[in-house]
C-alpha cells in the first residue's frame, strides 16, 4: 500500500513538473531572436546598481539567496568529506619522506607561487568589475599554495597550511555572507537585499553596494574550503598508513 502511494505521488509530481516545464518552454523566446527579456532586465538592474560585471550582479545581488545555497553546499561537502577522511582506528600518522625535485621545477614553482596567489586575489577583488569573482579567485589562491608541494615537499606546504586556521576561514566566509544578509533585514529591507550600502561610482572597486562584500566572503570561503579539502585527501595519500602495513 505504501509503495503504491509513493508511486502515485511520484506520478502526480512528475506530471505536474512536465506540464509546468512544457508551458515554460513554449514561452521561451525563439532561438536566435534579438529579444532577450531576462537578459535585458538583468543588465538594467546591474547598471542601476553600478555593478559593471553583470554576472556578479546576478550572482550576488539579483539571486544572492541562490548563491548562498551554492556556498552552503560547498561548506557542507567539505565538512562531510573531512568527517569521512578522518584518521580512524587501525591507521597511524607518519612523517612524509622528502622527495628530490628537479631544479627547474623547483624554481618555476617558487616563482609562480606568489604570481598565482596575487592573480587569485586580484580576481576576487575585481569580481564586480571584470570576469571572475570569489568562486574563481578563491580556487586560484588555494591551488597556488600547493605549488610549494610540487616545488619543495609536503612538509613545506604544511608549514604555510595550518588546517585549523583555514577551517576557521571557511566557516567565517560562510558566516560573513549570512551576516550581510541579516544586516539587510536589520536595515529595514529584505534578506540579502542590496540596499545596505551606497552604490558608489560605476566601474570602481567600491561600487555595487553589497556585491563586493558578498564576493569577498565567497572568495574567502571557497579558498579556505579548497585548502581544507585538498589537505584531507593529501594527508590520506602522504601521511596516513594502515597499521597492517608495518
Amino acid at each position: 500500500m505504501i509503495r503504491r502511494l509513493r508511486m502515485l505521488l511520484l506520478a502526480v509530481g512528475g506530471a505536474g513538473f512536465a506540464a509546468l516545464f512544457t508551458a515554460a518552454c513554449l514561452r521561451l523566446p525563439h532561438f536566435g531572436t534579438a529579444r532577450h527579456p531576462y537578459g535585458e532586465r538583468a543588465v538594467h538592474a546591474s547598471l542601476a546598481r553600478h555593478t559593471a560585471n553583470v554576472i556578479s550582479s546576478i550572482n550576488f545581488d539579483q539571486r544572492a539567496f541562490d548563491t548562498l545555497g551554492e556556498e552552503s553546499i560547498l561548506f557542507a561537502a567539505v565538512l562531510g568529506t573531512m568527517v569521512l577522511l578522518r584518521q580512524t582506528r587501525g591507521e597511524r600518522h607518519v612523517s612524509p619522506v622528502p622527495a628530490t625535485v628537479a631544479r627547474p621545477v623547483r624554481r618555476y614553482s617558487l616563482v609562480m607561487l606568489p604570481v598565482a596567489a596575487l592573480a587569485g586575489l586580484y580576481i576576487v577583488a575585481h569580481g564586480q568589475l571584470s570576469p571572475g569573482g570569489g568562486f574563481q579567485g578563491g580556487v586560484v589562491v588555494a591551488t597556488a599554495l600547493h605549488l610549494l608541494y610540487i616545488g619543495v615537499d609536503y612538509r613545506a606546504l604544511e608549514r604555510i597550511r595550518p588546517i585549523g586556521v583555514y577551517a576557521v576561514g571557511d566557516a567565517a566566509g560562510e558566516a560573513a555572507y549570512l551576516l550581510i544578509g541579516v544586516a539587510g533585514l536589520a536595515g529595514g529591507s529584505a534578506f540579502l537585499a542590496n540596499t545596505l550600502l551606497p552604490y558608489g561610482t560605476f566601474n570602481t572597486i567600491p561600487s555595487g553596494g553589497t556585491v563586493p562584500l558578498l564576493n569577498a566572503a565567497i572568495g574567502m570561503e571557497v579558498g579556505c574550503a579548497v585548502v581544507v579539502l585538498l589537505a584531507g585527501f593529501l594527508d590520506q595519500a602522504v601521511e596516513i598508513v594502515e597499521e597492517s602495513r608495518d
